[in-house]
């Protein structure tokens, strides 16, 4: 008869043995090379003999981009940690005044007409047109959104940054002086890939230059920094809205896009480039001072973690496409595409709540409910 020492760890090792199953096999071979007790030489020279990819050849074309020499240096780490959410907010406070600053726009009779648009109640064809001319600005942020994704993997997350606001400036000028729906429409179009390719890559660029210890507290400042660009979209807007020249009183708050955009363009260049962009594109040294200018102590077990993350990334580059999220060809791009299409369907379900066609439509929804 076994004794219950002996019937426990029977139990373990049938439990283990299930649970090694249920691992995919390619998870538990990086598992196994990640965890092998193998001396610390032997996993440097596995590291050292990593294929990096080469550097784009059209990288030098892009604006920007991250300098050492360039990059700002504090005293203390958490200085740096503060000035990079602190960046971080007021480009995600961009995309929340982008969102609200139509929506006094939209009321104002100079740009109805203008537009073509006036009268708005009462005609399908000028509420459809009207309703047309915000929407186009998402079809952008879609396009944008592809557009940087992949250029920040290319030439790094500063430079993906700095090509979003230049679709950004130029998308702010253009609404600014628009003088028909065709060259607004167009102006929306151009705003919204730039807008999209900002909103893409900051978030990640944050996370990834930040301690894993502070994520939680930038998504807490994201979201208040949002809330905050659509509550000072309304509030311009409604100081403008006092100018008793209307033609200014609309294209005001469209035309202070810039400065958002300035900040954000200029900004991005003294700070950074992320820790993990750079040891996938070889520059172990330059990921070293990152971490030593973002990190308090010795920041070498968290270089080696990203080497293992990088060396795995390497391994499965092929996976790593928009192409291969849409058609795997092998089990880790298979769960890689239903990771992707949760996170995309959260984003859908969310709008569908309706809070787009609130901070849009923010003062028609009010003044038809009595405000």
């Amino acid at each position: 008869m076994l004794s219950e020492h002996e019937g426990i760890a029977g139990e373990a090792r049938r439990s283990q043995s299930s649970l090694a199953t249920a691992v995919p096999r390619e998870t538990r071979h990086y598992e196994e090379k990640v965890d092998s007790p193998s001396p610390d030489a032997t996993k440097e020279e596995d590291f050292e003999n990593l294929n990096y990819p080469r550097s784009w050849k059209f990288e030098k074309w892009f604006l920007g981009g991250y300098s050492q020499k360039r990059m700002m240096k504090f005293k203390n780490p958490k200085t740096m940690y503060y000035a990079i959410n602190l960046f971080a907010g007021i480009a995600i406070m961009f995309y929340g005044y982008d969102q609200g600053v139509m929506s006094q726009v939209n009321l104002n009779p100079d740009y109805q007409t203008l537009m073509g648009i006036n009268p708005v109640t009462g005609n399908s064809r000028n509420v459809a047109a009207e309703g047309g001319i915000v929407s186009v600005y998402y079809g952008g942020t879609l396009i944008g959104a592809l557009l940087a994704g992949s250029l920040a993997d290319r030439c790094g997350r500063v430079k993906a940054v700095v090509f979003g606001t230049m679709w950004a400036l130029l998308g702010a000028a253009l609404q600014a002086s628009a003088y028909n729906i065709a060259w607004m429409c167009c102006a929306r179009v151009i705003s919204g890939i730039g807008v999209g390719s900002i909103d893409a890559v900051v978030p990640v660029w944050s996370a990834e230059v930040s301690s894993h210890q502070a994520r939680g507290a930038f998504l807490a400042l994201e979201f208040f920094m949002n809330i905050g660009g659509l509550a000072l979209a309304y509030w311009i807007e409604y100081f403008a809205y006092l100018n008793p020249n209307k033609a200014m009183a609309w294209r005001t708050p469209l035309a202070l896009q810039i400065i958002f955009i300035f900040i954000i363009g200029v900004g991005i260049n003294f700070f950074p480039e992320s820790p993990r962009w750079l040891m996938k594109m070889g520059r172990e040294q330059e990921s070293r001072n990152v971490l030593k200018a973002t990190r308090k102590g010795d920041v070498e077990k968290e270089l080696k973690a990203i080497k293992r993350v990088v060396k795995f990334e390497l391994e499965t580059s092929t996976a790593n496409h928009y192409s291969s999220m849409l058609f795997p060809k092998d089990r880790y791009a298979k769960q890689l595409r239903w990771r992707v299409v949760l996170a995309v369907w959260l984003q859908i379900m969310q709008e569908l709540v309706g809070i787009g066609v609130i901070t849009v439509y923010a003062v028609d929804l009010f003044e038809d409910a009595g405000f």
